[in-house]
């Protein structure tokens, strides 16, 4: 059965907005709530931008059935013992609700400016693989000569999501991830990318002009265009019945969860309209909507 995720990157947005925006999601359906990491918001520079696990850990506190992670992490931002220890203890404290969303960093100006991280992509890869071997050993998941396991362990499990599509990030996907997540401007990959992440299960990263009940097809065509048409296929538009049917074909890929991204930002109407007319489809319904 298909998970729902509402992708609400934390830009513009006071604390209260995302706090409601999250509560709207779980009333409506929704699985879970997934934030970006950045230190500054990507190509909006003067833009406010609130830091990625203190918001999860805020929202996590606010909420009582949605599952809380990122899309995704970046691995030059915390040391691997902290991250390991930070999330432990939000996946306690949320009652295991917490998932670990780890990339290699997509906005290299960031790094330059705040001095941290590579530029080389390659290099980043290979940290993260370092790094991910590490988290394992300090959750207790290496090798028995390890010795540096962190206290307290794991109550429940933390799923590992990572995001990216390059040859040696699909190694990291088979050697360690439970999810494999592919970003939005990059769905047109699909197809030829699920085989490489062998048992990870897939999600996507899905941008969407909800044409909601009333509302003019082509004026939110037009606006959701001039805001993420930079997106490609990973902008679908359209009413419910025209997502049901297209979630359903991404379904039909072996897609198991939709991180959905929508082009209004995601006010409480649209929200609960999404869960009566496409989630609701999807309940029980294994491989696509009843």
């Amino acid at each position: 059965m298909v998970e729902w995720y509402l992708f609400l990157p934390q830009v513009r947005l006071s604390i209260g907005d995302i706090t409601d925006r999250a509560r709207h999601a779980e009333a409506s359906g929704f699985d879970g709530i997934a934030f970006i990491d950045h230190l500054e918001a990507p190509g909006l520079p003067d833009e406010s931008i609130w830091e990625a696990m203190s918001v999860a850990t805020w929202v996590a506190a606010k909420t009582e059935r949605l599952r809380i992670g990122h899309l995704v992490l970046c691995d030059a931002f915390r040391h691997p013992a902290v991250l390991a220890k930070q999330a432990v203890t939000l996946s306690d404290a949320s009652g295991g609700r917490f998932d670990l969303g780890l990339g290699s960093g997509s906005w290299p100006a960031e790094f330059t400016k705040f001095q941290v991280g590579r530029q080389d992509g390659l290099a980043r890869v290979r940290q993260l693989g370092r790094h991910l071997a590490l988290i394992e050993q300090y959750w207790g998941d290496g090798t028995p000569t390890d010795t540096v396991v962190q206290s307290p362990r794991r109550t429940h499990p933390i799923p590992l999501v990572l995001g990216g599509s390059g040859p040696r990030m699909m190694e990291l996907v088979r050697a360690h991830a439970d999810w494999w997540n592919l970003q939005a401007d990059h769905l047109d990959r699909l197809p030829r990318l699920a085989a490489a992440a062998g048992d990870a299960r897939i999600s996507v990263q899905q941008m969407i002009g909800f044409v909601r009940s009333g509302a003019d097809p082509r004026a939110v065509r037009e606006v959701s265009t001039r805001r993420f048409g930079v997106l490609g296929s990973g902008l679908v538009c359209g009413d419910a019945d025209e997502l049901r049917e297209y979630f359903a074909g991404l379904v039909a890929q072996r897609v198991e969860r939709c991180y959905v991204w929508f082009a209004d930002f995601a006010p409480p109407d649209s929200l609960h309209e999404f869960g009566e007319t496409v989630i609701k489809a999807f309940s029980g319904a294994g491989d696509g909507p009843r």
